[in-house]
């Protein structure tokens, strides 16, 4: 049986933390349905277990040190949420995950800055997005939070 709702927490790990370091170092408000879409609520107008998966895994990021915020906001939103240091420099460092690595003839030919920039674990978070393959995605958010949690 596949475990859908770990490749959800993998996918929604790095929007999150892409929407983060999109705003950093200002404070956003993270909505749930700005990471996973809009869910319906049920009958009862509580959130759809996705809603709530999403939501967990922003407490979860908290609870980590990846990201701090000010309050909760019901179970819809995260306010005043930002990287912390430890969430920056994870990804803005330069990253040794070779399976997303762009191979390209003309690289050599790029400046410096560009490369340097194109080898970050940022980068990879969003090429593995881009790719749109659940595989790619696990396997760099796993990097990711292994990384930190024998660096950091």
């Amino acid at each position: 049986m596949a475990d859908l709702h770990i490749d959800d927490f993998y996918k929604d790990v790095a929007l999150i933390l892409l929407r983060l370091y999109g705003t950093f170092p200002r404070r956003h408000l993270l909505f749930v349905d700005d990471i996973c879409g809009f869910e319906e609520p049920d009958e009862f107008g509580l959130p759809s277990a996705r809603s709530l998966g999403c939501f967990s895994a922003m407490i979860w990021l908290g609870e980590q040190g990846y990201l701090r915020f000010d309050a909760p906001i019901r179970q819809e939103a995260l306010d005043q949420a930002v990287l912390t240091e430890k969430g920056f420099l994870l990804l803005s460092s330069r990253s040794e995950l070779p399976l997303l690595a762009e191979v390209d003839a003309d690289s050599t030919a790029l400046p410096p800055s560009v490369m340097a920039e194109s080898s970050t674990n940022i980068a990879q978070l969003r090429r593995a997005l881009g790719s749109d393959s659940s595989i790619l995605i696990e396997q760099c958010v796993h990097y990711l939070l292994s990384s930190a949690a024998r660096f950091g």
